[in-house]
């Protein structure tokens, strides 16, 4: 399995993402975590040049779309972008994608990557994430997560400039302060899994 999960945007070890390619550059960018807010120019143009300037060749699917779950074999990584985490996991659910997603990695077809909203739906329970996601946004939300990950990832932890890193620091610190464990990423830290073995890149 290969997961390349950063904190914000692309993280300071690209490097990383590209070894694990293996040479493909067919890239899904996955945006449905912000589906419900207005829609930024601005946002998308940022994603797709962050990933365009790692030489990807990238095409935005909408999960929503019929046939896109179809589509998802198609590509060599799958970038799944922040936003509302429980408005992605109902997104996931509603349209099959969880489970395909699920599959791919699982067969290794895939390279796993995003940031913020998109690595925390990969963990086991969303719960605490309510504290930083408004997860009344969401009719019925499903807080449980894709369990590919053993623990909560919590990015923009202690990162000065982001504006949700002192609710995310509280949260962390809490978890902390309860023996519970959780992945803690600061804005440019990455954590990637390259086979078994989880690694937290700082």
């Amino acid at each position: 399995m290969r997961l390349y999960l950063s904190s914000f945007r692309m993280g300071n070890h690209t490097h990383r993402l590209l070894d694990m390619l293996r040479g493909g550059h067919k890239t899904a960018l996955i945006r449905n975590a912000v589906d419900g807010l207005p829609f930024r120019q601005d946002s998308l143009d940022r994603d797709m040049g962050d990933l365009d300037g790692l030489g990807l060749e990238v095409t935005v699917l909408d999960l929503r779309t019929p046939g896109a779950v179809e589509r998802l074999q198609d590509f060599d990584l799958l970038f799944v972008r922040g936003g509302n985490v429980f408005t992605l996991r109902r997104v996931l659910a509603e349209t099959g994608s969880d489970a395909e997603i699920l599959n791919l990695l699982h067969r290794d077809a895939v390279v796993y990557a995003g940031f913020s909203a998109g690595p925390c739906i990969l963990s086991p329970d969303l719960r605490p994430l309510a504290a930083v996601d408004p997860i009344g946004d969401v009719p019925d939300p499903i807080t449980t997560g894709l369990s590919v990950l053993d623990r909560l990832f919590l990015p923009h932890v202690d990162s000065p400039g982001h504006p949700e890193t002192e609710g995310c620091t509280r949260l962390a610190d809490r978890l902390a302060a309860q023996g519970l464990p959780h992945w803690r990423l600061r804005d440019g830290d990455v954590l990637v899994r390259d086979g078994t073995q989880d690694e937290l890149l700082t």
